[in-house]
């Protein structure tokens, strides 16, 4: 049976469109979708090659090219914490997460690891590394390289 918040966020994902985006998604990139836990739905075997990630999540649809088994526990729920930040943000996830992306990138060289939602998500249960912040200063007087 699924608790309440896990109901909650099912409604709120499927208002704000973020999971019928994903179940899209999903079936773009052939995946084997089926119902997972707590309102989740899970997409294995996803072929395009966009992201490059072992999973990533859009809404309440949890997608890898594996299989969600193959993802193991820590990565599962690093995965179901996005579905929450979904439910926060809406349909502004995507632009916040890039943004989020984008800041992470400049300090640290890392796509994560000054990610605001990839942290809050957990970066180990992510596969994620904590990546110390490079100095804006010196980036900014040699310019801005990987």
């Amino acid at each position: 049976m699924e608790d309440l918040g896990a109901a909650v966020r099912r409604l709120a994902n499927l208002l704000n469109l973020s999971t019928p985006a994903g179940l899209v998604l999903a079936r773009a990139g052939r995946a084997r979708i089926s119902p997972g836990q707590r309102g989740l739905w899970y997409a294995e075997s996803y072929e395009l090659p966009f992201p490059v990630a072992g999973a990533f999540t859009v809404g309440n649809v949890i997608v890898t090219p594996g299989t969600i088994a193959g993802l193991g526990a820590r990565a599962l729920a690093h995965e179901e914490r996005h579905t929450w930040q979904y439910m926060a943000c809406g349909t502004f996830f995507m632009p916040l997460y890039l943004l989020a992306m984008a800041w992470s990138w400049l300090r640290t060289g890392d796509r994560a690891a000054r990610n605001v939602f990839e942290r809050a998500a957990g970066l180990a249960d992510g596969g994620y590394d904590d990546v110390p912040v490079r100095s804006l200063r010196r980036l900014l007087e040699r310019g801005v390289r990987p």
